[in-house]
């Protein structure tokens, strides 16, 4: 039995369309005038994680609300509320939903929810290591990339990211990551990878996809949306951290040239030299 199969089985009489096809396929559920999504996992842990996260997140109205879950063989799946067609990625360009969006990622980094048994996550520690690693790391790519040696050497020599004490976090907030309904309320989808993490890592990889993805004015409404503003010395150093996390993983799992990501070794170059 496949993906689509479980679900057909789950809600014989429905139309079932599917949203995504990575390693945990997402199908929108109709049935009459109600709509759900059904997320089906390769494998039970990864639905544990996510389930663990929502249901320490369960207060926070930005978060999807769990209606039912279970296991079929090796798969496992979990239906939740649907909160809308649209997403900040594919939206034609709205700022109130941006600054929206922008609160209700602050609620959640201030919910103090248990969303990991771990007792720091990612914490200030990890961020130094990992950061010089990253860069380190990357290297051995750099022709894959296009990218000058100078563009390393000045990100190792750049003041690292500043982390303050970790707080329930998403870790992957991109645009497509925040759903968007009709009347404009958000919600924050995917927290199979939620963990206790610096604030400021959700928040300059959203401000950092906005910017690219829609515009300064954009990235200002998301910061004004969480009540927060990072100097640009605070900044560029994450934006150097995430576009080179973004590589390295690129490049460990493809072959050949990485000519499509330039814009990352772009972003990357300005954080560390500057335009």
């Amino acid at each position: 039995m496949d993906a689509r199969e479980l679900v057909t089985k789950l809600h014989p009489n429905a139309l079932v369309r599917e949203l995504s096809s990575g390693a945990n396929k997402v199908f929108r559920v109709i049935e009459g005038d109600q709509s759900s999504i059904v997320k089906v996992y390769p494998v039970s842990s990864r639905e544990r994680r996510e389930r663990h996260a929502l249901e320490a997140l369960a207060a926070v109205p930005a978060v999807p609300r769990i209606i039912n879950h279970g296991t079929q063989g090796e798969m496992a799946w979990l239906e939740m509320n649907d909160a809308g067609h649209w997403n900040l990625a594919n939206l034609p360009k709205n700022l109130d939903a941006v600054e929206a969006a922008g609160a209700a990622l602050h609620e959640i980094h201030s919910s103090k929810a248990n969303i990991t048994n771990l007792a720091a996550g990612i914490d200030s520690d990890y961020v130094l290591s990992h950061y010089r690693s990253t860069i380190e790391r990357l290297g051995r790519y750099r022709r894959r990339f296009g990218m000058e040696q100078v563009v390393l050497e000045k990100a190792l020599q750049l003041e690292p990211p500043l982390a303050t004490a970790p707080a329930p976090s998403h870790t992957k907030p991109t645009l497509s990551k925040f759903i968007v309904s009709e009347d404009g309320a958000i919600t924050i989808v995917d927290w199979e990878w939620a963990t206790l993490a610096p604030p400021e890592w959700d928040l300059t990889l959203a401000v950092w996809r906005l910017a690219a993805r829609i515009g300064e004015d954009a990235a200002a409404a998301f910061r004004s949306g969480y009540g927060a503003e990072l100097p640009e010395s605070r900044y560029r150093p994450w934006v150097a951290y995430h576009s080179a996390m973004m590589m390295l993983e690129a490049a460990e799992v493809r072959e050949g040239r990485l000519g499509d990501l330039g814009y990352l070794v772009d972003d990357l170059t300005e954080a560390v030299i500057g335009t």
